[in-house]
């Protein structure tokens, strides 16, 4: 006998749940492992299940399907997102290969998107799924929160709290009052979706909230370093302080 393909559900609609559940009952090549109501119990279910598709709702409170995807990083299983979004918005899923299902399901769409993903999981294929996850964030920027996961919890952080925020090999410490936050994140990337009217980046390995500086002093001959309200200094480059100049 075959093994059966794992699903998990996601959308925060009771009805909507539902009516996947009952598409599913075509499909007994797909065994239901467990549904969830929210982001936060989704990327958990998912870390712990590991399962081989999820149904994803978009639009959700809290985390939304783009928050969890976000938070999953590589770790992703094959995706159908469920969705309410006009025809223009779906545009950036056509283009880069996403299967979706649009509120209210109808059979005939549910079955194409299960044979189209049953291929995909066939050929081990997975779509790249960055470039709609960095989509999203263009038309919503700058970001309002910062996700962070670590294990099974995920952290919101509110960017202002970020005193300051570090390249480190292939992430970023997000440095605050408390701690610091570790994230898988492309310096570069991050950087065009912060406030750029609170945010600077002093140097190719450092971005300051300008909140927290207190001023600017040489250090050198030919280079300076930033003194921020924690007592911490930072190196600043030539650009850096170009860029710190035009937003004083």
């Amino acid at each position: 006998m075959n093994k059966k393909i794992t699903a998990i559900i996601v959308d925060d609609e009771q009805l909507a749940r539902d009516s996947v559940r009952d598409h599913l009952k075509r499909h007994t090549e797909i065994e239901i492992t467990g549904e969830c109501e929210n982001g936060f119990e989704a990327v958990k279910l998912i870390h712990e299940l590991n399962p081989d598709l999820i149904f994803l709702d978009i639009q959700m409170p809290k985390l939304d399907g783009f928050d969890v995807i976000e938070l999953l990083a590589e770790n992703l299983p094959a995706i159908i997102f469920i969705t309410a979004f006009d025809e223009y918005a779906l545009k950036a899923f056509e283009a880069q290969a996403m299967d979706y299902l649009l509120k209210p399901v109808k059979a005939e769409r549910f079955d194409r998107s299960i044979e189209r993903i049953m291929e995909q999981l066939k050929d081990k294929s997975q779509p790249r799924i960055e470039k709609l996850v960095d989509h999203n964030r263009d038309s919503n920027r700058p970001l309002s929160r910062i996700l962070i996961r670590d294990g099974v919890n995920v952290t919101i952080l509110d960017p202002g709290d970020v005193i300051y925020i570090e390249a480190s090999d292939d992430y970023v410490k997000f440095h605050t009052a408390e701690k610091y936050w570790l994230k898988s994140e492309r310096m570069n990337n991050l950087e065009k979706n912060l406030d750029p009217r609170i945010f600077c980046r002093v140097h190719r390995s450092f971005i300051i909230n300008i909140n927290y500086m207190t001023k600017i002093e040489p250090y050198s001959k030919e280079s300076k370093i930033v003194r921020l309200k924690n007592g911490k200094t930072l190196p600043v480059s030539k650009n850096g302080y170009s860029r710190l100049m035009e937003l004083m």
